[in-house]
């Protein structure tokens, strides 16, 4: 068959069945990426003649003697398409896996076309932006700021991997071809909770193309947990390779390596099992109660607290005396709120690619949050000395904690070791939402007592989280829930309950807002009712009993904390909000009376780094062409912070940003950073990065100072030459003078977490429901948020109105369902549904002026928290609409209509 892709022709012969994205990728054209391989996400999107079309719906073989383009073939001679181009003006990405697709159907549509965006890009998703930087660069609206020397703090300046992400020259996890390499698939159990009797295999070994078939009998009997910490005590072991008890519909049971993934799905359904099926438990307060099936049956050096009763691990503390606090109190408020499962659903699913070099060293790419947590679980599990593992991550496409987790990497060492070829594993979309991590779904009850005045005198809260069928994260998630949803108001009693419960649903994990999201739904709601209750209005409510400059900061926990509030900007924020929500901007009210308006909000405190271990090593040296070189071991996913650190040392160095090469996530050419998750980024990654350029900087001043017998006040640096009274010295000449001070011109530093900073953000809403319908529109979106120094505006209004994209959707329809069995019935984008275009309205956002005293040039974090306050205040806004309090996400309207139904 004669193919034309990207101008080029030749012959070639797909493979029967294949779709039009393989091919064009086995053809080397890794632009072309998959998301979901159901045309639901736009991922893949490649024009046909001149038209948009999904690649993976595509047969290749109805591509013959037509021309096909790819992100690859947009930009002509060298020049960029200007729909490229404008994205890269806009910096319309984040992670930038979804752009590629993304700009190929822009770039399709006529100008008439782009009237009516909502409906032109239905077929294309996004996880990261929000969607308005995309609108933007429609538009042609841009955002990037010209890089000038001394000028990079505050400066929206360009992602250095921009020109590669819409060229589609950046390269993903999946986007390398190696030799021989192998491909990994799983059977998994169709059960919720079986033990596995026994597993016959021969049908699949003998299958052409097959190279191992492995099962629970053939891996290392190490117990471990999938969740990746620093400080591993805090998750339970109760998870190996591959088990002979299946606790979820959808654990891994079997894996078979062969030569193709169509081969090793087949040899997947060839293999017999024999299962003794075991009674299940999917609810927690079931599965707490004496009798009900219990899942993991280990002893207690397994960190599982109460495994008889399912309970991985309870907390409880009290801080003052609530039974006091509640007597004292005048006004008493109760309430039960139920926060839903759902999935990062970030378009690069979990991938990885394991090798073996000639001197025996084991390498994997993968798409990890943690490589180096990665690479010391790996070598526990296989009991390989840690430098023979090397776990490098090129680029991330989205986490948002759902990475921070180790779910392929060590099947595709296994299979590599048994079969002596490089190994790789592509999760499916499903089995991102079957196997993959989600956020726990948590009961909280919560009591608040008050005096008449609107004095609080008791918080009370316990906490019900489903960790799933197996611990990671359940623990920390779990402290967070309890602390984090309560430190931002002074009340002199507060007490916490809370349990972490297995139960036969797949297992929960790190998800952006780590705990805190399901909880201040909880608190923020109960908050306002109290002030509705109190007959005050909120906001004055809570800047009474909000915490000031000089508080403690504490929730349930007695004794000293190393939590401080670096900056304080909550009462800026609470202004901006105020005033914001009662400008009258925005849409507004439909007409009709069906439709009822609402106006809410809600606030936020976060710890800008977790209570445990955290530690981030930069290294920075000058290079004998006058530029700098930086490695970090921080993971790039769209956060930014490879961004943030270049301006960092930048702004330190007195140099242009792209002076700076910066390398990441390999955890042989950087040095040891725990991980990308938490809100670290900036807090600690970045911290490492200043106190590193700083240390250089004074290094160079000493010896141009030295080398040219200048007073060093005299002496200063400016991009690319040190100034020495009235003499400019080029720094490659001054690198080449001084042979002997050269270990002086490469420097490393450490950043701990500790002590550890605060962040605020605040949300409100005016939204219309239609008290008929249940559809609920949102009219207006405001946030605002301290975050210290604002490294780069742009960046941070992108974090923020990605934060509140997922917000929205995870309160307004996402929700993972499953039936009676445990099985999950919408696993796929189309029946789960994530914001889309149309769904997301532009959120005007602010930032407070302050400056932080423990981050990096005064900045903190911003790109985790804008998610925690979206529920509740969109809670408080259908609550104002309607006098209801519906307690229980998503907002859907299928969910509210009975309530609403109740409305005259």
């Amino acid at each position: 068959m004669n193919y034309k892709i990207n101008g080029k022709s030749f012959d070639a012969e797909p493979r029967p069945g294949q779709c039009l994205r393989t091919f064009v990728r086995d053809l080397g054209w890794f632009g072309v990426k998959k998301g979901c391989d159901a045309g639901d996400c736009g991922a893949c999107t490649v024009w046909l003649d001149g038209k948009p079309v999904h690649s993976c719906l595509v047969p290749a073989y109805r591509a013959a003697d037509r021309e096909v383009t790819t992100i690859e073939g947009l930009s002509k001679n060298g020049e960029l398409h200007p729909m490229q181009q404008a994205f890269l003006d806009a910096q319309a990405f984040q992670c930038g896996f979804c752009a590629a697709g993304m700009i190929m159907t822009s770039a399709s549509l006529s100008d008439e076309q782009k009237k009516d965006l909502p409906f032109r890009l239905k077929g294309n998703l996004c996880r990261c932006t929000g969607y308005h930087a995309i609108e933007d660069a429609l538009a042609g609206i841009g955002h990037v700021e010209k890089d000038r020397a001394g000028h990079a703090c505050g400066a929206s300046l360009q992602n250095p991997l921009a020109h590669s992400i819409v060229t589609g020259t950046a390269r993903y996890t999946a986007d390398v071809k190696m030799e021989g390499m192998l491909h990994l698939k799983v059977l998994r159990s169709p059960h919720a909770h079986a033990n596995i009797v026994a597993i016959r295999t021969e049908k699949a070994r003998a299958l052409p193309g097959v190279h191992g078939v492995f099962t629970w009998e053939d891996v290392p009997r190490r117990p471990y947990s999938s969740a990746l910490h620093d400080d591993y005590r805090v998750d339970p072991d109760d998870t190996y390779i591959l088990d002979n008890v299946a606790r979820f519909a959808g654990q891994r049971v079997a894996a078979v390596a062969a030569e193709t993934e169509g081969i090793a799905e087949e040899a997947c359904r060839l293999i017999e099992v024999d299962y003794e099926i075991l009674p299940a438990v999917f609810d927690p307060e079931e599965a707490m109660v004496p009798g009900a099936p219990i899942l993991h049956d280990k002893e207690f050096s397994s960190r599982i607290q109460q495994a008889g009763r399912n309970i991985f691990l309870q907390i409880e503390s009290e801080y003052g005396n609530v039974e006091q606090g509640f007597a004292e109190a005048e006004v008493v408020v109760e309430g039960t709120y139920y926060s839903n499962k759902i999935s990062h659903a970030h378009l690069e699913t979990h991938i990885a690619i394991a090798s073996q070099s000639e001197d025996g060293r084991i390498h994997v790419r993968s798409s990890t949050q943690a490589p180096f947590q990665a690479k010391a679980k790996l070598a526990y599990l296989f009991g390989i000395p840690l430098p023979q593992v090397h776990v490098y991550a090129e680029r991330v496409g989205g986490g948002f904690g759902g990475k921070q987790e180790m779910l392929c990497e060590e099947l595709c060492v296994l299979a590599m070791l048994k079969t002596g070829r490089p190994v790789k594993w592509e999760f499916t979309r499903e089995e991102e939402f079957i196997a993959g991590v989600s956020r726990h779904p948590m009961k909280t009850n919560i009591k608040v007592g008050a005096k008449k005045d609107g004095t609080l005198t008791a918080i009370q809260v316990r906490v019900v989280s489903a960790t799933g069928a197996y611990g990671n994260h359940g623990g920390e998630t779990l402290a967070a829930s309890l602390s984090q949803s309560l430190q931002i108001y002074r009340c002199p009693n507060m007490k916490g309950l809370g349990y972490a419960v297995y139960t036969n649903i797949p297992p929960s994990g790190a998800f952006r807002g780590y705990g805190s999201s399901q909880t201040v739904f909880a608190v923020e709601s109960a908050m306002a009712d109290l002030a509705r209750k109190l007959g005050v209005d909120h906001m004055e409510f809570q800047r009474k009993n909000v915490v000031v400059p000089g508080d403690a900061v504490h929730s349930i926990w007695e004794g000293p904390s190393d939590a401080e509030m670096g900056s304080y900007g909550l009462d800026q924020c609470m202004n901006f909000l105020e005033k914001a929500l009662a400008s009258g901007r925005g849409e507004p009210k439909p007409e009709g009376d069906e439709w009822l308006e609402g106006k809410g909000h809600a606030i936020h405190m976060h710890d800008c780094i977790p209570p445990t271990e955290q530690r981030s090593e930069a290294h920075i040296n000058l290079r004998a062409d006058g530029t700098y070189y930086l490695t970090n071991g921080v993971t790039e996913m769209g956060n930014g912070t490879i961004t943030s650190m270049r301006q960092v040392a930048a702004s330190i160095l007195n140099a242009t940003a792209s002076r700076i090469e910066i390398v990441i996530s390999d955890t042989d050419k950087t040095a040891y950073d725990t991980g990308t998750f938490s809100s670290v980024g900036t807090s600690v990654s970045c911290k490492s990065v200043s106190l590193a350029a700083e240390n250089l900087r004074n290094n160079v001043l000493k010896i141009a100072s030295e080398f040219t017998s200048t007073p060093l006040e005299q002496c200063r640096l400016v991009d690319g030459a040190v100034e020495c009274g009235s003499r400019s010295i080029p720094l490659s000449e001054l690198f080449e003078s001084v042979p002997d001070a050269r270990h002086r011109l490469s420097v490393m530093r450490k950043a701990y977490g500790s002590p550890r900073t605060t962040c605020f953000n605040v949300h409100g809403f005016r939204i219309a429901v239609n008290r008929i319908t249940g559809e609920i529109r949102i009219l207006q979106s405001v946030h605002a948020a301290d975050a210290g120094t604002i490294l780069n505006p742009m960046q941070c209004r992108g974090q923020i109105e990605g934060a509140v994209a997922q917000g929205i959707g995870s309160s307004l329809f996402e929700r993972m369902v499953f039936d009676d069995h445990g099985k999950m019935i919408n696993p796929t984008f189309r029946n789960y549904r994530i914001s889309a275009f149309a769904d997301i309205p532009r959120t005007e956002i602010f930032f407070a002026d302050t400056y932080d005293a423990y981050g990096p040039l005064g900045a903190k974090s911003a790109g985790e928290t804008p998610i925690i306050p979206v529920a509740p205040a969109l809670g408080n806004a259908l609550a104002d609409a309607t006098g209801i309090r519906f307690n229980s996400l998503p907002f859907s309207a299928d969910r509210i209509f009975e309530q609403l139904a109740e409305l005259k």
